[in-house]
């Protein structure tokens, strides 16, 4: 279990990560979403005692990770996958992380084989292998243990499309089989795939939390009207909260009927009124994270 409370990371009067609270239980993929510059890194080295918190704590199984015990055994970790010796061959790193671990031998080759990494790819230098064989080697690492928690930095960066696939296969089968994942990507539709949670975070803050069925169900009314400015007003005088669309259309949480009745009387033309659809995590993270953003709006 990954438990964060009130954590916050400030560098002079920049709030990196401000006030963040969620948990991410046994036997779940917890998607970590949020544009560049959002906290997300920030955050996952805060958990994992790289950098130290101004405010908050984050605990894994119970305790901070710099007071668990032998940690790469129970927390296995990615947050970048270019950070080993290049000078160092694949094998060799796993094998240095058996050695610190504590694991046998015999697991270095089994995490190889899991990868999917050929024994003479795992005899080549670091400094040749591609962005992908990198996360693959990362990915190995972060096993090696045997852990309970795994929380990983963009590891679909760099693979290709089978590469992702099998990705989301084996972090769907661990957290089948009772493990936690915490998993930062921007690949959207492999985290609305394979997570169970969203955690969606911007300017350091997190805008949005729980389950994905939570999170991307449809509700209320889709209604484009002559006059939408007056329509919104009437809504809003009505007691509901009308937000805006697509193509001028409102969205309310409302039903179709209440809608119409108070379009009715406000004298108000509607075209089309119908059932609100679920908009897609894409459309979900975009409309919440748009005041977080580098990029502005397009012409």
């Amino acid at each position: 279990m990954i438990e964060v409370r009130g954590l916050t990371k400030h560098y002079g009067g920049v709030r990196a990560v401000d006030d963040i609270s969620f948990t991410v239980h046994p036997g779940t993929v917890a998607g970590f979403l949020g544009p560049n510059g959002a906290g997300k890194s920030t955050a996952m080295r805060a958990m994992v005692g790289l950098t130290p918190p101004s405010a908050g704590t984050a605990t894994i199984l119970g305790r901070r990770f710099t007071d668990l015990p032998n940690p790469g055994r129970h927390v296995g970790v990615l947050l970048d996958a270019g950070a080993q010796h290049g000078g160092r061959t694949g094998r060799e790193t796993l094998i240095l992380g058996a050695l610190m671990t504590g694991v046998p031998r015999s697991r270095v080759e089994e995490m190889l084989a899991l990868v999917g990494l050929t024994a003479s790819e795992s005899k080549q230098r670091l400094r040749t292998y591609s962005l992908g064989m990198r996360q693959r080697l990362g990915i190995a690492h972060a096993l090696l243990g045997d852990p309970q928690v795994l929380i990983l930095d963009e590891p679909a960066n760099g693979l290709d499309p089978q590469g992702i696939h099998w990705m989301r296969g084996l972090l769907r089968g661990y957290a089948d089989r009772g493990g936690t994942v915490l998993l930062s990507s921007h690949l959207l539709n492999e985290v609305e795939q394979v997570a169970d949670e969203l955690i969606l975070i911007g300017k350091g803050k997190i805008l949005a939390q729980g389950t994905k069925a939570e999170l991307l169900s449809a509700s209320g009314s889709r209604v484009l009207a002559d006059d939408p400015d007056r329509l919104s007003q009437a809504l809003t005088r009505a007691g509901l909260t009308p937000r805006p669309g697509a193509n001028g259309v409102l969205i309310v949480e409302a039903d179709g009927r209440t809608v119409g009745r108070i379009a009715l009387d406000a004298g108000v033309v509607v075209s089309d009124l119908r059932p609100a659809e679920s908009a897609g995590l894409e459309a979900m993270f975009l409309e919440l994270t748009a005041d977080s953003a580098r990029e502005g709006a397009t012409a």
